[in-house]
């Protein structure tokens, strides 16, 4: 779900066009952006002394003469509400750039309180126009998260499950071949970049009071019609915390109760989708046919809600969600939380 993208209130600041007010970072703001990167972006923030030694070098980057290009949004009481920072570099021209300039999308970040308000989508926006328009760049470099990955193909992008990466340091003058270094530290950051990439999902598997199960009809996934109540959880989330949100925001309901985990889904690595899944699925309880009939759609996202009877769901979805339905239903039923690892790859 992207987090970034919904509805904003009126009393939020636009401009003619209606869109966030956005404008042209410059050296002054080096030290906010990197505390933006130190963060939100960081799997561990920086220390004091790599904040100033980041703000020092990228500073003058942002200068006209340098190569990095940042836009932000202030927020009311004078700091930093988001930014986005591109880097330019050059590339051997070809057709596709023939001024052989390229840019990576180095950062996005959004503080907390500032989220759901489409500041990102504002900021990504408005520094790809003015690469393209001022800079003439024309080939355009990303690394996101899966949570992410739906604003950056809204926005053009397209992934490539070929790319690889390697990061590489020179061995110390004298080193022993083989020998082990005398410490192995590396900085949070690189060896965040080192993991396999993997996202984390969580689900409420909710039936009326017949034990028929409930499902939603998504708008925006045609090979996966039905689903349940659920969602990619964000950054720093909890698995209890993001049933709760998901549940909000898709259907109006509030998650109530301890949270009682019915199966653990493992899906691997494909070629369409080139990162691991980890979903978590908790009971949501029986619900009474007043309830259902209260829920509250959000129409970005689903345009139905509807119960059936468990083998009623085989002709309407995949063979590989129909099993996890079963296999959920049956960890209810049973007491007995269902592992399922196969399902994600048939």
């Amino acid at each position: 779900m992207n987090a970034d993208t919904a509805p904003t209130t009126a009393a939020e600041p636009r401009d003619a066009a209606g869109r966030p007010p956005v404008r042209a970072a410059t050296a002054a703001d080096a030290e906010a952006i990197t505390r933006m990167r130190s963060e939100h972006v960081l799997s561990a923030p920086f220390t004091e002394d790599w904040l100033r030694r980041c703000t020092d070098e990228l500073a003058p980057r942002l200068t006209p003469g340098g190569d990095a290009r940042a836009v932000v949004i202030d927020a009311p009481d004078g700091t930093m509400a988001a930014c986005a920072l591109g880097l330019i570099h050059p590339v051997l021209p070809a057709p596709a750039y023939p001024r052989g300039r390229a840019a990576r999308v180095q950062l996005v970040a959004t503080q907390p309180e500032f989220r759901r308000r489409g500041y990102a989508r504002a900021v990504v926006s408005a520094l790809l126009d003015h690469l393209a328009d001022v800079e003439e760049v024309t080939l355009f470099e990303l690394h996101t998260s899966p949570e992410a990955a739906p604003l950056y193909r809204e926005l053009g992008f397209s992934g490539n499950p070929a790319l690889m990466r390697m990061t590489r340091h020179h061995h110390l003058a004298g080193a022993v071949p083989g020998a082990q270094p005398e410490s192995t530290w590396v900085p949070p950051q690189q060896y965040a970049d080192a993991l396999p990439r993997a996202a984390a999902y969580v689900c409420l598997y909710v039936t009326d009071e017949d034990d028929r199960p409930l499902q939603l009809h998504s708008v925006y996934s045609p090979g996966h019609p039905w689903h349940m109540i659920g969602g990619a959880m964000d950054l720093g989330e909890r698995p209890w915390d993001a049933v709760v949100r998901e549940c909000r925001e898709e259907t109006g309901m509030t998650a109530a109760g301890l949270p009682r985990l019915l199966a653990t889904v493992y899906g691997q690595p494909r070629a369409q989708r080139p990162y691991s899944t980890l979903q978590l699925i908790f009971d949501g309880g029986r619900l009474t046919a007043e309830r259902i009939r209260g829920i509250t759609l959000n129409p970005r996202e689903h345009d139905e809600a509807r119960v059936l009877p468990l083998a009623e769901w085989e002709a309407l979805m995949p063979t590989r969600d129909f099993t996890r339905l079963c296999a959920v239903e049956e960890a209810r039923r049973t007491g007995v939380a269902a592992y399922v690892d196969t399902w994600g790859n048939a």
